[in-house]
């Protein structure tokens, strides 16, 4: 599995980019956010999710993580295949996902080509469950929302075996309570520090 590229955009456009890895053109599939992303770079780095096919490997690249994760999820709910995925998260950002999912919302998707009324109730019930977990008890405050070192803490703390909910509550507590944490590692510490007690 390819898990990132990193490297020079050799070409961008608004659907897929080439990018330069050592002399090694990558033709990746984008959404609309990630080309609003890397629209203005020179180079950068794509998370990517490879799709393979008898007659074909297909990769997908985004400029968030969070945007990867979804696109996967997107591609668990039966009638739902990577154009479609790629199109819809094109048209909602990742939190306007999750909140349509969480309100169960089938009139958002509905409006997103290529998805009908019937699979739009299918992403909301194959995907309830996955999404609820991406909020916090309250449940209307995503725990992706926020900069990119308090995603990585949460990737970070799912590998080292919590639970995804547990983990957000106690990133979102210690990012209340401190506001002047500045490294990956002391959030991170802090964060184990408020699971264990």
């Amino acid at each position: 599995m390819i898990a990132y590229l990193k490297g020079h955009f050799a070409i961008k456009t608004p659907t897929y980019t080439i990018v330069d890895v050592g002399g090694v053109g990558y033709h990746v599939n984008i959404t609309l956010t990630t080309f609003s992303s890397i629209e203005k770079l020179e180079s950068g780095l794509l998370h990517t999710h490879l799709i393979v096919k008898e007659d074909s490997h297909t990769l997908f690249g985004f400029s968030e993580q969070d945007e990867r994760t979804v696109f996967v999820q997107l591609l668990s709910v039966s009638g739902i295949g990577a154009a479609t995925a790629q199109i819809l998260l094109s048209s909602l950002t990742t939190n306007q996902v999750r909140e349509s999912i969480a309100a169960e919302n089938d009139l958002t998707f509905s409006r997103v080509k290529g998805i009908g009324p019937k699979t739009a109730k299918r992403i909301i019930l194959d995907l309830k469950d996955k999404i609820s977990k991406d909020f916090t008890q309250n449940g209307n405050i995503p725990i992706h929302q926020g900069n990119m070192m308090k995603e990585e803490a949460l990737f970070a703390l799912l590998a080292l075996g919590f639970q995804r909910q547990a983990a957000g509550t106690a990133l979102q507590k210690v990012l209340k309570e401190n506001d002047n944490i500045a490294s990956l590692e002391a959030l991170i510490k802090a964060a184990l520090s408020q699971l264990s007690s």
